[in-house]
Parts: C-alpha cells; structure tokens; sequence
C-alpha cells in the first residue's frame, strides 16, 4: 500500500478497556487533519479496525522486529508523527521517533524516562531533590549501598512499571529477599536494563501524579492524580483520585520543578506521567514516564477537566502547541478491585448502576490465577470508577460501588518455589 497522505503511526494499541478512549479521539483528529492512522502492533486487530486505516502485526517486545517493521512503514509512506503509550515499548519508539525526525521526547530524553538510573543522576545533577541511590547486580553490592544510604530503602527494578518488583526493607534482615523479588521482576525485561535493580533512600510522603504535555521543551500540567497505594513491603496502587480544581496544579514550586526536571532530562515534545513524593524537604521526582499515565488516570483527568488526553496528545505527536485549558471541574475515581488472597477466578460481576457510578469492568478472564505479592502483581478482578463533587463524596461512591462487585474463585496453593517471574497480562495487548 502507498499512499501521498501524511501518517500518523501509532506502536502499540493496548488493551479496549484501558486505551480506546484515546484512540478514538486520536482517530477523529487524523481523520479530520486528512492523515492516515497507522497502527504497529503485536496481535492481529479486533477492535482496532474501527479506528486505524493499516494495521501492520509484528512482535513489538523484540527491538529489532519492532524498528525493521517500522522503518519499512516509513519506507512506503510519509510519516509525520509518531505515538506510544506502552511502557516497554516507550524506548523503541521514541528512539525511532528521533530517527524519523518526527516529534518526540529526543533520543536523550526517552532514555533518561526509561531508565531510572539515568533519571536519578541526571537529577541530581540537575540540583533537584533527590534521594540517595545506587544501581546494583548482586546482592552482596545491595548489602553495601543500603548501609551506605541508610534504611529504610527501596529497591527496585532498573526499568519496569505499574510498581513491580518493587519492595521496601526496612533494615537489613529484609535486604536479600527484597532484592531477590526486585531482581526477579527486573529479568522479565526484554530491553537493555534488565537483571539490574537499583536500592534507593526511601522517601516518606503522600504520593501523586502528575501527566503533562511538553511542547518544544515546555511543560505544560494537564491534572494531578492522588495515588493509593498497599501496605509496605509492596506499592501496589489499588486507586487514584482527580480533583479537576486540585490546588497542586497551581502550585509554582510543584510545577516548577517538573518543569526543571523535564529540561534536565532533554525531553522535547511529548506526555509525560510524573510521579512525586511530596516530603518535608519538598516535592521528590520518584519517575519521570515517557508517555500518559496508566491506570486509566487520563480518563479520570477527562472527566475532572474535561482535558481529551487523545487530543493532546495529537497535539504534540504532530507539532502543535496543546490546548490544556479544562473546560469543567469535578472529581473522578478509581478503585482495583483484588482478592484477599492467592485464586483462580471463576467468574467476577460488576454493577451496572450506583451513586455516580461512571463505569465498571472486570479485568481478568476466568480461569486466571491471580497471585498476590511476591507471587504475581496487578491481581485485579475488575475496577470501578465514579464521579462526584468532592473528594470525600468520590471515596465514598468508590466504597459503595466496590461493594457491589462480585468474584466467584477458588483458593490456589503457593507459587512452585524459584518460579520465573510471569508478566501480568493486563500489562500486554492480549484482544483478540
């Protein structure tokens, strides 16, 4: 196929429940602009035909198949804009990006977002706050840097997402475990930053996101998510809060040292999702994401703001200032729903009505086993998420709604002992 339209790649679709209402914005906007949508992605289509012009199938989580599939893309057609929002795709594309010379976060700066380590130093380099860290690949390395920084620490993978392998020591009898599951989470990793974990100073305080667009090397704060995390030792997030009037969006500190962070890491035009410790000393980068927050965090943001994520993001994909003026204010959340312990689902029932109730899904299939901490992560059955006036209101509808869901499963014995570390599925595109 050839054709003289501009295109508009896209790498990876993700899953319907997570990403379609980004691409049918993103469809609306290229189809109006008169460019195609191209779609790369690692499983035939389903869904997905409704909105892209070509779908082109190949393994996306093996570089050099991903780039040569690109390229031979860009070969027969004008590509002007490049987009992902896949986490371990991130890397690829954005380094692809800078090879098409398309916009995007620039090769330096979609390596300091993919790579902690990296967005660590330069940091800290940088002059901003930051905790004290080490990469490390043996336990015995780990033992030292802990001493070294001081406990607690936090140890986890050198690049992953979604808080795995993630786990926090409180002193050094819970060193060499905490390792093991970091180091055991990090060597699922198909890119350059595996089997490497990194121990850092743990940082108290609330933590939130921030997702922003940056255009031309500006930050632009689109809407801040207050996050909700498990007990330690793990950092599960079991649910996130936007409020469309939160005064962290106004905040000239806060927003000024995302911005100064984006600079330091080189980070050109693009989304970012941002996620912040707000300590005593002062907001602490935890990570800086090369592309939108999961979770379903800008489709709360859109119900808060009435912010279109897709929209944005065409924006910058195609070298367009954004508009990131909200257009209402409200409150929107989410709630995971997980099993109290190890089990295989049998079935799980959401409700289909509640007090503000937006929407509700499940999220694994039956027959899924679903294991909790260290024996699996993201073990949600379903999700519910609801709209209100203010925060209070939306925690309460969350816990009336959760309430209503309902999961039929039975027991699973522990993990087979040394098991290889298993990707949870809702992190791949697994529509068929």
């Amino acid at each position: 196929m050839t054709t003289t339209n501009g295109t508009l790649l896209v790498v990876g679709s993700g899953l319907k429940v997570y990403r379609e209402y980004l691409v049918a914005p993103i469809s609306r906007r290229a189809r109006a602009a008169g460019l195609d949508l191209v779609l790369l992605n690692n499983l035939n289509p389903s869904w997905q035909r409704e909105y892209f012009d070509e779908v082109v199938v190949a393994n996306l989580f093996d570089s050099e198949t991903l780039a040569a599939a690109a390229r031979g893309i860009a070969g027969r057609r004008n590509v002007v804009g490049l987009m992902c929002w896949d986490e371990p795709l991130v890397l690829d594309a954005g380094l692809l990006a800078a090879e098409f010379g398309v916009p995007g976060l620039s090769a330096r700066g979609v390596r300091g977002c993919r790579d902690k380590e990296l967005t660590r130093a330069e940091l800290t380099a940088a002059g901003l706050h930051q905790p004290g860290f080490e990469l490390t690949t043996a336990v015995e390395r780990a033992r030292a840097a802990a001493e070294r920084i001081g406990y607690p620490v936090v140890l986890k993978p050198r690049a992953m997402g979604a808080s795995i392998g993630v786990v926090f020591a409180t002193d050094a009898s819970e060193l060499d475990e905490a390792f093991r599951i970091a180091l055991a989470a990090s060597e699922v990793d198909p890119g350059p930053y595996r089997a490497s974990v990194i121990v850092e100073e743990y940082a108290p305080g609330p933590e939130i996101s921030i997702d922003g667009a940056v255009h031309k090397g500006e930050y632009l704060p689109l809407f801040v998510a207050r996050k909700y995390s498990s007990d330690h030792p793990y950092f599960e997030e079991v649910g996130h809060i936007v409020d469309g009037a939160d005064p962290l969006l106004a905040d000239r500190d806060l927003i000024g040292h995302l911005a100064r962070a984006h600079q330091a890491l080189g980070i050109e035009d693009g989304i970012t999702h941002s996620e912040v410790r707000l300590t005593e000393r002062g907001p602490l980068i935890i990570e800086v994401n090369g592309r939108l927050g999961g979770d379903l965090i800008p489709f709360l943001g859109r119900i808060a703001t009435g912010i279109e994520p897709g929209e944005v993001l065409f924006d910058v994909a195609t070298g367009q200032r954004p508009d990131t003026a909200p257009s209402r204010r409200s409150v929107a959340g989410i709630r995971f729903n997980y099993p109290e312990s190890d089990c295989l689902l049998r079935s799980v029932t959401v409700p289909t009505g509640a007090p503000g109730l937006v929407t509700a899904a499940p999220m694994a299939e039956p027959g899924t086993a679903l294991r909790l901490p260290p024996g699996g992560y993201l073990a949600r059955h379903s999700f519910v998420i609801c709209e209100a006036d203010d925060t209070r209101g939306v925690q309460d509808r969350l816990t009336a709604a959760a309430a209503l869901v309902r999961l039929d499963a039975e027991p699973l014995g522990p993990p087979v002992p040394d098991a290889p570390f298993a990707m949870p599925a809702g992190l791949l595109d697994v529509d068929e």
